[in-house]
């Protein structure tokens, strides 16, 4: 049998990056914590962390991690039919992969109330639409939002709809380097904002127009401060439509290209063993999700 308060050490050091910071979670003291990890490591007889900083899951950690975060959906789910065995009476609390723009966009409105009704508290994970399946992979979150269809083993995925793009600037930078108009072949040598280097929807964007290569970029990891830096004219970018229509509508943005927008799918991966609570969290953002996102359609 699993000591769960061994997989729970280990579950807090990942969570929060750190020992001194799980010791905090748990209550208990740093060298608590670490003699935990220790036992829980000589119990399956090799590494469960590297002890980096921060402290990243083994192999083996990332299958013990996976596991406990499962168990902690399905005891939610025996405390709703035998509410006598939540001596604590305290929130669930979902670890979720999801990218910036999402965030800044559609999240809040589409599962601000769930949360709610639930009692539901969310660890949320800032990752780049193309690289948060890693974190369910490494076991770290019990879901993610992410532009790729394929599951994990033992998860499932549910297409929510396509976040649309547009390339904006503002129309001091358009003026000065596009005084006779934009042209396509003109992009990779105009100063352009990507969000971080895990970010290739430039890429995408520049070859659905006939143009490869490298470009000129600023690096920007943060939503809102990506359209603060165009709208003050640092370059050109790839902006959700959700994020800008009041600029656009006042002009302070304006599309490069009109129409020529791009859109990236975005599935919502859970485990499949993830109890009741994913089940209702799932049907919540299929359910809400047109809302904001547009169909996605295969090229």
């Amino acid at each position: 049998m699993f000591d769960y308060k061994l997989l729970s050490a280990l579950a807090a050091v990942v969570e929060q990056a750190g020992f001194e910071r799980a010791a905090q979670v748990l209550g208990l003291s740093q060298s608590a914590i670490s003699q935990r990890i220790k036992l829980l490591e000589a119990r399956v007889g090799q590494p469960v962390l590297v002890r980096g900083t921060p402290p990243s899951p083994t192999e083996i950690g990332r299958r013990l991690l996976n596991h406990v975060q499962q168990v902690r959906l399905l005891e939610r789910d025996l405390q709703t039919l035998v509410p006598a065995l939540d001596e604590e009476g305290l929130p669930e609390r979902l670890r979720i992969a999801l990218n910036a723009d999402s965030l800044a966009t559609w999240w809040a409105e589409a599962v601000g109330a769930f949360c709610a009704e639930q009692h539901l508290l969310l660890d949320l994970v800032v990752e780049d639409q193309t690289v948060g399946l890693k974190r369910m992979r490494a076991g770290e979150v019990a879901a993610c939002v992410c532009a790729s269809e394929r599951p994990v083993a033992g998860a499932r995925s549910v297409l929510l709809g396509a976040m649309r793009y547009r390339a904006l600037a503002s129309p001091a930078f358009i003026a000065r380097h596009f005084p006779d108009g934009v042209r396509a072949e003109q992009l990779p040598r105009t100063p352009a904002l990507v969000f971080g280097p895990d970010d290739f929807l430039q890429h995408r964007y520049l070859a659905s127009l006939g143009v490869d290569g490298g470009f000129e970029h600023h690096l920007c990891p943060s939503s809102e401060g990506f359209v603060r830096l165009t709208e003050a004219g640092f370059g050109w970018g790839l902006v959700p439509e959700l994020q800008v229509r009041d600029q656009l509508q006042r002009g302070v943005l304006r599309e490069l290209l009109p129409d020529k927008p791009i859109d990236v799918p975005l599935y919502w991966h859970h485990w499949r063993n993830g109890g009741q609570l994913l089940g209702l969290l799932t049907e919540q953002l299929v359910r809400s999700s047109p809302r904001w996102l547009v169909p996605w359609k295969q090229p």
